[in-house]
């Protein structure tokens, strides 16, 4: 069923992608231009690398509210400590250290305390836009140095940086998931958790790892982030958290977990960019953008669920053709 599903749901995304342009060129002009397909990926890159991450997360039956929350503090903790005279790649390292450790402060709640993964990341979500306001007190960081804004405003040939740091780090999980045991383990987690008790595997270690990873690529999405703005404020990333788990589920990710996969992800990345961009380009606000957004995922899940339950509906007709030939 899982390659079933696999192969239909990255069939479907590819129809959705095609006809996701074709809309979004008729709201808007500009769509189709080379020059907004070239400069597309910028303007998804950070909730990209965010996605990946919470691939994982929701592979092993997670989820993570508190992304959005994670890169307002490290962008943040990026301004306030370069403002107070550190090196901006000190403060950067200081940034990912930050949410390195706001993954592991939720991995720890969910794997050590036991609480709920939709529980803890709501909670940490107000807790880590909390300590970034009481940090900033309501103020913007800027003057950084020129060198600096290569990661979110540069180019390489027609290309923005952030497509390459995006695709590398996209093979990387792609490899790590398909080509190594942490990725076994966290497909196996996400089909029978209990079962991977039983026979003996750190359920919680490979857990804690994925939570980690997940606070470690919201961090350095603050950097691409800020990069790009030329500003830290409290208030970055406020919504990504809607627009990665909407990419993971719209690429095949169970919801439930143990199956799905990075390619999907990106697919499911590229109509949600498209979207954003599109809707943009033709003026509608934010607001309703929020809303078709968190339509797409409500009509995800629903077909994805629906798919699930016509798998055994359709391998029972495949047995019933065979036997009757």
């Amino acid at each position: 069923m899982k390659l079933w599903r696999a192969s239909v749901s990255e069939a479907v995304l590819l129809g959705v992608l095609v006809l996701t342009f074709l809309v979004m060129s008729q709201l808007s002009p500009h769509f189709l231009t080379p020059q907004n397909l070239l400069e597309l990926p910028r303007f998804f890159a950070e909730v990209g690398l965010i996605a990946l991450a919470m691939t994982l997360v929701i592979l092993t039956g997670g989820i993570d509210l508190s992304v959005g929350s994670i890169v307002g503090l490290s962008a943040v903790v990026l301004g306030a400590l370069h403002q107070g005279g550190i090196p901006l790649p000190l403060a950067a390292l200081a940034a990912l250290l930050v949410g390195l450790g706001a993954g592991l402060v939720n991995g720890f709640l969910v794997t050590r305390v036991g609480i709920p993964p939709l529980i803890t990341t709501l909670a940490t979500m107000a807790v880590f836009r909390g300590i970034a306001l009481g940090i900033s007190q309501g103020r913007a960081f800027r003057d950084y140095p020129d060198y600096f804004f290569f990661l979110g405003q540069g180019y390489v040939g027609p290309f923005p940086v952030q497509l390459f740091l995006f695709g590398a780090l996209a093979l990387a999980f792609a490899i790590l998931l398909s080509q190594t045991a942490f990725g076994r383990k966290v497909y196996a987690i996400g089909h029978n958790e209990v079962a991977m008790r039983f026979m003996g595997h750190d359920v919680d270690r490979v857990k804690l790892a994925v939570y980690a990873l997940s606070g470690t690529l919201s961090g350095l999405a603050a950097l691409v982030l800020v990069s790009r703005f030329s500003t830290a404020k409290a208030d970055l990333g406020q919504g990504f958290e809607l627009d990665a788990i909407t990419a993971v589920v719209l690429g095949g990710t169970s919801i439930s977990g143990g199956v799905g996969g990075i390619w999907g992800t990106v697919l499911g990345l590229l109509v949600v960019g498209a979207v954003r961009n599109g809707m943009t380009l033709a003026f509608i606000n934010a607001d309703v953008q929020q809303m078709i957004i968190g339509g797409v995922l409500v009509a995800s899940v629903a077909l994805y669920g629906l798919m699930d339950k016509l798998a055994p509906m359709a391998r029972r007709g495949r047995e019933v053709g065979r036997e009757a030939s």
